[in-house]
């Protein structure tokens, strides 16, 4: 009979391919929770007295994150703010919505709702209706980037916590390399590193955990997550990518830790060589940081309005 490999418990819940390990509920809980929290301490991701901002969407990952970065709320080594994006999907946001507010409430965490109606003007659905040359995942990904920079600034965070896991990472990787997006790689990373005081620093406290493992976390630890899928996700480049790497992950489990072991080590060579010492400035629109005169969200804001106009 297997047993839990830490305390011998035979309840176990998880058997862990690229390991071996097995470990029942409270030894998964622990160790992932310790891994975590090792993984902040030893990549210097927040620093006392920091104010956090959580992106909580409401799902598994950005709910996991939410409550292993209490515990550093709770010693009183940061202090956390979460803020939930409602970008306008009908009948999905909605769900979501509700279901971050409760996990803030459970904590007692500070939690704002903002939308892309009241930042950006149109709601997803109708930027959507309109969109002839571009998918919903490029609009989405620019105005939440741009929104929570706004935010943070609002709030007085000193730091940016989004639940990116292990998965999406390696599939950022893969997406990138693939479309030779050199400058993108450069980009990608535990945390972000901007010379430009107008940036709030971005961490990802779940980039090594494998999303089998957040979901399996959320559930032991009888957390409420929206478990539903954006509607506009299914036939994405990354839709495509990820079920790519979780076919070959059956045979290789491994795969997705190498992919980004591997690209850690030749980062600093693509940085070296490839990124770009543009100058920073303003964006004449919003007063975001733009390389030149309109940030991205405020140019295609600008192509609205011309289209409309």
């Amino acid at each position: 009979m297997e047993v839990c490999d830490k305390c011998g418990d035979p309840r176990i819940i998880i058997k862990r391919k690229q390991s071996g390990q097995i470990l029942c509920q409270e030894c998964f809980i622990r160790m992932t929770q310790d891994k975590v929290l090792r993984d902040i301490r030893r990549q210097n991701l927040v620093d006392k007295g920091d104010k956090v901002l959580v992106a909580l969407s409401g799902g598994k990952d950005s709910v996991m994150v939410l409550d292993i970065l209490n515990n550093l709320r709770e010693r009183k080594i940061i202090d956390l703010v979460a803020v939930t994006i409602d970008e306008g999907i009908c009948g999905y946001r909605e769900e979501g919505v509700d279901i971050a507010r409760k996990n803030a409430e459970l904590w007692g965490v500070k939690h704002r709702v903002v939308s892309f109606k009241d930042y950006v003007g149109r709601t997803l659905d109708e930027i959507m209706v309109d969109s002839t040359d571009r998918n919903a995942c490029t609009y989405c990904g620019v105005f939440r980037r741009w929104i929570l920079n706004q935010v943070a600034r609002e709030e007085g965070a000193t730091k940016i916590a989004t639940g990116h896991n292990l998965d999406d990472e390696a599939q950022s990787i893969l997406m990138n390399y693939m479309e030779g997006n050199i400058q993108n790689l450069t980009r990608i990373g535990i945390k972000s590193e901007s010379s430009y005081d107008g940036f709030t620093v971005k961490i990802k406290p779940l980039r090594e955990i494998p999303e089998k493992e957040t979901a399996l976390y959320v559930v032991a630890r009888d957390l409420p997550v929206h478990l539903a899928g954006c509607p506009y996700a299914g036939d994405s480049f990354r839709a495509k990518v990820r079920d790519f790497l979780k076919e070959i992950s059956l045979d290789h489990p491994t795969i997705m830790y190498s992919t980004l072991r591997g690209f850690d080590k030749i980062k600093p060579v693509l940085k070296k060589e490839f990124s770009r010492k543009n100058h920073t400035g303003e964006c004449t629109e919003c007063g975001e940081p733009a390389s030149g005169q309109f940030c991205k969200a405020c140019s295609f804001r600008k192509m609205w309005e011309k289209k409309s106009g």
